[in-house]
C-alpha cells in the first residue's frame, strides 16, 4: 500500500488505529465497513479502551491494547505488521511511532486522510467538495460562519474536523443525508499526517507560535499548517496582514489555475476581499475585479458578534472575510454571504459578556488558548481598563510579545493555572508596575477565587476579561468548562450585588 496512492487499498489489509478518542473510534467504525480484514486499536489509557468498547462504534473484531509508554507503543503497533497506521491528533509529531513506521515502510495517515480516501460517491459519481481552513486562531468561528453562509445558499453543508464531528463519519455518508459540501476545520495535528486531500478552496487565517511541544519546533508547526494549501483547486486564501500565510501560498503545490486570494481589513486590491468604509467587498471572484468590487455584507451584519456596547472586533471581521472568500470560491452569491453572516450565532466562550457588577463587565474568552488570541481579546477593551485573568497550560509558549504589546490595556492581572511562570516573568519584564495576583486555590475554587480577586481590583467602567492565553487541561477538562466556571462565579457576584 502506498501512502500516496490515488485510492485506498484496504481489501484484506491490517490497519492499526492509534488513539481512541472520537476521531479514532470513527476511523475504526469506517474501516469496519470496508473490506479491511484485521483491525487493531491502541491508546495510552485503559479508560479509553473501555469507552471505545462501550461506544458501539468499534467493530467487534478489533483487538484493543493500552500502552502508555511511547516507545513501547511504537513497538507494539509495528509488531502487528500493519499495512497502514491511522493516528489520532493525540499522537504528537515527536512520537517515535512516526519515525519507526517510516523506517518499516508503513504509511501513516490521519483520520482526515482516511476520510478523503473513503469519500462516498454521489449518484453522478462525483464527491462532495471540501472547503478547508486552518490557523492558530479563529478556526472554529470561521468554519461556523462558512457553514452558515453555505446553508443560506441552500447547500447541505456540514462543519467537520477539529470543530468536533469526525470527518470520516460525514464523508462516508450516502443517501439523502449526504452533504453537498464539507466545511473542514483542520488543526496542525490533523494536517501532519494528511497526504492527498485536494480541497476546492483552502485558507490559513493566521500563524503564531503554538503547540511547540507537539511539533517539536515552530518551523515544524508552520510547515504542517502550510499543508492545508497543497493540491488546492480554485482558491488559496491567505491573510494579507500575515506574510507567513502568503509565503505558504507562494510555496504551495496547487492545481494549475488555482488563484491566491488575500483578505484584508483595508481596501482590497485586485484578487482580494476587504473592507471599504463599512462594507465587506469582493475584488477576487467577479469578472469586473480590475475596476470595481461586489458588496458582500455590511459591518452591521456582524454587530451581534461584538461585545455589548462595543465595535465589531477586527479579528471577527477578518474571520468573516476568510469565510466569505471560501464560500465565493465555491460559487456562493453575495446575497447569501450577507445572509449567512447575519444568521451566524455568537459562540460561547468567545468574547462573551456574561455579567455586569457595579459597573464592571465580566467577559468570557476562555477560547483564547494562546497568546495570539489573548492579544485580540485585550485589544477589544479600552486602554488601562482591563483586569486580565490569564494562565493555565502554557504548552511551551512564552509571552513577552503579548505582554509588551498589550501592556497599555492592563489595570491588573490575576494569574491562574499550574504553569504560571512564563506569564509571571513576562509581566515582570514588561509590565512591572501592573499589580499581579497569583491564585493557588484548589482546582474547584480556582475560578471563584480569581473572579473575587479581579472584582477587588476592578473599577467602574473596567472589564474583567478571562483570556487565558493558555490551554485549560491543567485544572479543567476543556476551555468550555473553564469558561463556564468563570461565568458561574461572575453571575454569583451579580446575584449578590
Amino acid at each position: 500500500m502506498s501512502a500516496m496512492s490515488s485510492e485506498p487499498v484496504l481489501d484484506g489489509a491490517r490497519v492499526a488505529v492509534v488513539g481512541l478518542g472520537a476521531s479514532g473510534r470513527a476511523a475504526l467504525e469506517a474501516l469496519g465497513a470496508t473490506a479491511a480484514a484485521r483491525l487493531a486499536g491502541y491508546d495510552a489509557a485503559e479508560a479509553a479502551l473501555d469507552a471505545a468498547r462501550d461506544s458501539g462504534e468499534v467493530p467487534p473484531v478489533t483487538s484493543l491494547l493500552a500502552v502508555a509508554d511511547p516507545d513501547r507503543l511504537a513497538d507494539e503497533v509495528l509488531t502487528g505488521r500493519p499495512d497502514l497506521v491511522v493516528v489520532s491528533p493525540g499522537v504528537p509529531a515527536v512520537s517515535p511511532l512516526y519515525a519507526r513506521a517510516a523506517a518499516a515502510g508503513v504509511p501513516v495517515w490521519s483520520e482526515v486522510e482516511l476520510a478523503w480516501r473513503l469519500r462516498a460517491p454521489r449518484p453522478d459519481g462525483s464527491r462532495a467538495p471540501w472547503l478547508t481552513l486552518t490557523g492558530t486562531n479563529g478556526k472554529t468561528t470561521t468554519v461556523g460562519m462558512l457553514t452558515s453562509i453555505l446553508h443560506a445558499a441552500g447547500e447541505r453543508a456540514v462543519a467537520v474536523g477539529n470543530v468536533g464531528t469526525p470527518i470520516v463519519r460525514v464523508a462516508t455518508t450516502t443517501g439523502p443525508d449526504a452533504p453537498d459540501v464539507l466545511a473542514v476545520e483542520l488543526s496542525s495535528f490533523q494536517l501532519h499526517a494528511t497526504h492527498s486531500v485536494s480541497p476546492q478552496a483552502a485558507a490559513c487565517l493566521n500563524l503564531a507560535p503554538d503547540h511547540i511541544d507537539w511539533h517539536g519546533s515552530y518551523e515544524a508547526y508552520r510547515d504542517d499548517k502550510a499543508r492545508v494549501f497543497a493540491r488546492t483547486q480554485v482558491a488559496a486564501v491567505y491573510n494579507e496582514a500575515d506574510p507567513v500565510t502568503r509565503r505558504m501560498v507562494e510555496d504551495a503545490d496547487v492545481v494549475e489555475g488555482a488563484r491566491a486570494v488575500g483578505f484584508t481589513l483595508g481596501s482590497p486590491g485586485v484578487g482580494q476581499v476587504g473592507v471599504v468604509e463599512d462594507l465587506l467587498v469582493d475584488r477576487a471572484f467577479i469578472p469586473e475585479r480590475w475596476h470595481s468590487a461586489a458588496e458582500l455584507a455590511d459591518l452591521a451584519d456582524l454587530a451581534h458578534l461584538a461585545p455589548a456596547g462595543g465595535d465589531v472586533p477586527a479579528h471577527v471581521v477578518a474571520n468573516a472575510l476568510a469565510a466569505a472568500a471560501l464560500a465565493r470560491a465555491h460559487g456562493v452569491d453575495p446575497e447569501h454571504v450577507q445572509q449567512g453572516l447575519r444568521d451566524f450565532p455568537a459562540g460561547a466562550h468567545r468574547i462573551e459578556r456574561v455579567a455586569e457588577v457595579d459597573g464592571v463587565a465580566y467577559v468570557d474568552d476562555s477560547k483564547a488558548t494562546n497568546a495570539h488570541a489573548a492579544a485580540a481579546s485585550l485589544r477589544a477593551v479600552r486602554a488601562g481598563t482591563c483586569v486580565w485573568i490569564a494562565g493555565g497550560l502554557a504548552k511551551g509558549a512564552r509571552f513577552d510579545d503579548l505582554v509588551a504589546g498589550q501592556r497599555e490595556h492592563l489595570r491588573a492581572v490575576v494569574l491562574i493555572g499550574t504553569d504560571r511562570e512564563p506569564l509571571r516573568s513576562a509581566l515582570a519584564r514588561h509590565a512591572a508596575d501592573v499589580p499581579v495576583i497569583e491564585v493557588t486555590a484548589d482546582d474547584d475554587q480556582v475560578m471563584p477565587t480569581a473572579v473575587a480577586e479581579a472584582a477587588r481590583l476592578a473599577q467602574p467602567g473596567d472589564t474583567v476579561l478571562l483570556a487565558p492565553a493558555c490551554a485549560s487541561m491543567d485544572q479543567f477538562r476543556s476551555y468550555a468548562e473553564r469558561g463556564e466556571a468563570f461565568a458561574r462565579a461572575a453571575r454569583e457576584l451579580e446575584r449578590r450585588s
